[in-house]
């Protein structure tokens, strides 16, 4: 797949591809995040006004796997400075969700004129950090070789509870052969930052999936006869919740389309 940024040898602030990635995105730049800016952590958004916060931080604390938060703004504030000094969360994602009752009711480029001064903006840690690691040991990630999103899927895996935040786990896919899948198990361990280890592996019927060909986010990938899907918890869990709530007003990101922040993947790893 073709990189958004090449990596620069002595990186300043303004060089720093991850910095790069963001601008591109405010200036209306569309695509998928997969493999952009190579070594930086990307994020998933979930921004809700502050009456629901309280809430959805216990949400994340009683589900770990889908929703480790590693960012979180004061209220009405679009920056988090921790993730990226020049950040803007209301015009650095390649595509949002806005969210009404619970419905998806407009997927601008930006969302400054949905801003309000009572909300708070939540980053989730994203598979897309480990992807690194895998690529690292050589093993292939069919969605970033097809150019695609990666394939994401709701379950039958019910998440802990939180004031009105209930609602089935969502995961990501990724296909690899038996050894490959072992090491995966090994190699993303060491990120429970960035969602861990799988929560399956193979038979998709057991937690609910009914054909990988359908997923209900991002794109389809194909599984070789001898592959087995390996799925991983994903943070666009917080999207199937908030539909399950009917919450009144939220914003998310596109699915597979994330914000691109200033972290270093490296310092995602426990060990």
């Amino acid at each position: 797949m073709t990189v958004l940024v090449a990596a620069q040898q002595t990186e300043t602030p303004d060089t720093l591809p991850s910095r790069q990635a963001r601008l591109a995105y405010r200036g209306g730049q569309v695509g998928s995040t997969a493999g952009v800016a190579p070594g930086f952590v990307q994020g998933n958004l979930a921004i809700l006004p502050a009456e629901y916060a309280g809430a959805f931080h216990r949400f994340c604390q009683l589900n770990p796997k889908p929703c480790p938060i590693i960012g979180m703004s004061d209220v009405g504030s679009p920056h988090i400075p921790a993730l990226g000094a020049d950040l803007d969360i209301r015009t650095d994602v390649p595509r949002y969700r806005v969210w009404r009752d619970g419905e998806v009711v407009d997927e601008p480029t930006d969302v400054t004129k949905h801003w309000r001064d009572d909300l708070v903006t939540f980053v989730l840690g994203c598979s897309f950090s480990f992807e690194e690691a895998l690529l690292d040991e050589g093993m292939p990630i069919r969605h970033i070789e097809q150019n695609v999103r990666v394939p994401m899927y709701r379950t039958n895996i019910a998440c802990g509870e939180a004031g009105p935040f209930a609602g089935p786990m969502v995961v990501s896919m990724r296909p690899f052969k038996p050894a490959d899948a072992i090491r995966a198990v090994q190699i993303t361990s060491r990120y429970p930052a960035v969602h861990g280890a799988p929560v399956h592996l193979g038979h998709p019927h057991l937690i609910g999936i009914k054909d990988l060909a359908k997923p209900d986010y991002g794109d389809p990938v194909p599984v070789a006869d001898d592959e087995i899907p390996v799925f991983w918890a994903c943070g666009v869990t917080p999207q199937s919740v908030i539909n399950a709530a009917r919450l009144p007003f939220a914003i998310t990101h596109s699915p597979g389309l994330m914000l691109v922040t200033d972290l270093k993947n490296r310092n995602m790893a426990v060990i």
